[in-house]
């Protein structure tokens, strides 16, 4: 299934990484700097510099997916990096908002029921 939705878990690489890097370098940093397996179906989600451009990398079932958005104008809000973590999983809606311009200090969740 093509696209991004609730369903699927994201991890922010917590570091700027090389918007150069295609699938193949994008898969060792998740596998060699994040720990973590770049065929598990979540999506890793990384960051450039200067935070005007952001790729996200996914497996999907038989191959890798990215998906990259570069901004004209303006920069990403980064989530708040963990010291010492490699990575930080985000809810869907907050990346959303992330890529929609939404300033995350002022994105509040009401609580809701979840399993």
């Amino acid at each position: 299934m093509m696209g991004l939705n609730e369903g699927i878990r994201y991890h922010v690489y917590q570091g700027y990484a090389d918007m150069g890097l295609g699938i193949n370098g994008l898969s060792r940093i998740v596998s060699q700097r994040m720990g973590m397996s770049p065929i598990s179906g979540d999506a890793f989600v990384f960051f450039s510099k200067d935070r005007a451009t952001v790729k996200i990398l996914r497996w999907d079932t038989d191959g890798y997916l990215l998906y990259q958005k570069r901004l004209e104008k303006g920069t990403f809000e980064l989530p708040f990096f963990k010291p010492g973590m490699k990575s930080v999983a985000i809810p869907y809606d907050t990346l959303s908002a992330i890529l929609r311009g939404i300033i995350l200090r002022w994105l509040r969740h009401r609580p809701r029921f979840s399993l």
